[in-house]
């Protein structure tokens, strides 16, 4: 009896500690429980590395865009400002790829001497800017007083505009006589089709024995700067050309359509006068204003040649008047410059002493001289681009060249 109790307890015993999970020697320990781990996707990594973002290529000026399309024979072409001839002046324009004409007595009268109507005179216009591919500069001398070329036609005005001493005779003592005359010229120009006036004259001269003096203010050099800066400023609001003359000043030197004049004046007297008129004009008239450079011989800048053919002069203006504008020669075919190119090819000369535009009567002969300068070398193209971007450029601050911007 006792035998089987002994028996029974020892399998109930055995029965607990199986049923309690008692480990045997052999048996693996269980695996604990996985950890519970919060869901998250890490980010695709980028296949390639991302680029730096590259700023957009400023658009080319318009000008040089132009330029840079421009055959040697149209960018030299574009340096002639000259003389309406009277004959093939339409063909002309596109022979020789001007950039302009200036108009004169003669291009106000018909073959037999008469004066042109309005819509004849317009319709000549009209036929120079139809044939030019580059819209032309329509200049005139419209001075007042003794020079003037469109007024002197009864039918386009019906006076001739005045002088600017003549001006300032009448003046009221309201407002600005000189600014509001020069803004009626400009208008009335502008509606003929002229789109530059070769004025206004910078020259300071008190003396009226000077060759110069009927045609400037008369006055001392402040008075002749205020007056340049009112003709300027004014010419600039309607959208004319203008064109400052006789750079470095004419002072009481010798007329030089006939022969060569020799100012012998110290540089301080160009410092302290001559120059002022010229800064106020350049400064009031901004983008539209040009500069006209004298035949006079100045020896306190270069005592050999006229300042027109001048390099040291040309520095003068750009460097300390700091115009950056387009300077152009008076007439090359005046007799105080033809004799300076031993080989008749005085526009080179002018070219190479700082000149953007030429303004003559012999261009038929010039355009070809200058052309074949650059092709043997003798003149660098560089020189002529500089030339014609400040031309192209003058063109487009008067509006001619809309369809560049």
């Amino acid at each position: 009896m006792k035998r089987l109790l002994a028996a029974v307890l020892a399998a109930l015993s055995l029965f607990f500690l199986t049923a309690c999970g008692a480990p045997s020697g052999d048996a693996p320990l269980p695996e604990p429980p996985a950890k519970e781990t919060p869901a998250f996707e890490p980010e695709a990594m980028p296949s390639t590395v991302p680029e730096t973002p590259i700023e957009p290529e400023a658009p080319e000026d318009p000008i040089d865009s132009l330029l840079a399309s421009m055959t040697l024979e149209e960018k030299v072409g574009q340096l002639f400002f000259v003389r309406c001839p009277a004959d093939s002046a339409v063909e002309d324009v596109s022979t020789y790829h001007l950039s302009g004409y200036i108009l004169f007595g003669r291009d106000l009268q018909d073959a037999n001497g008469g004066w042109l109507t309005e819509e004849a005179f317009t319709a000549a216009l009209h036929a120079y800017q139809a044939a030019a591919s580059i819209p032309l500069l329509i200049g005139v001398d419209e001075e007042g007083g003794t020079v003037v070329r469109v007024s002197r036609n009864p039918n386009l005005f019906q006076k001739k505009f005045r002088s600017p001493q003549q001006i300032q005779r009448e003046a009221s003592g309201h407002g600005d006589a000189f600014a509001e005359d020069a803004w009626e010229k400009s208008n009335a120009l502008l509606r003929l089709g002229i789109n530059v006036n070769l004025a206004p004259v910078c020259d300071v001269s008190t003396n009226p024995g000077d060759f110069i003096h009927n045609r400037a203010l008369g006055q001392d050099a402040h008075a002749t700067a205020e007056y340049a800066a009112s003709v300027a400023g004014a010419m600039k609001e309607a959208g004319i050309g203008c064109v400052l003359k006789h750079f470095p000043g004419y002072g009481n030197n010798a007329d030089t359509h006939t022969g060569i004049a020799v100012d012998q004046r110290p540089m301080e007297t160009f410092e302290t006068s001559d120059f002022l008129p010229f800064r106020a004009g350049i400064q009031a008239g901004g983008g539209t204003a040009a500069v006209l450079v004298s035949h006079n011989i100045v020896q306190c800048m270069d005592p050999d040649l006229p300042a027109s053919l001048s390099p040291a002069v040309h520095e003068i203006l750009r460097d300390k008047l700091g115009f950056d504008g387009v300077v152009m020669t008076d007439d090359l075919a005046m007799k105080a410059v033809s004799a300076y190119a031993g080989d008749g090819a005085v526009a080179v000369m002018a070219l190479e002493a700082g000149n953007d535009l030429i303004i003559t009567t012999d261009y038929r002969a010039q355009v070809p001289k200058v052309i074949e300068a650059v092709e043997r070398g003798a003149l660098a193209e560089d020189v002529i681009d500089d030339a014609c971007r400040r031309v192209l450029t003058w063109k487009q601050n008067l509006g001619l060249l809309e369809d560049l911007s």
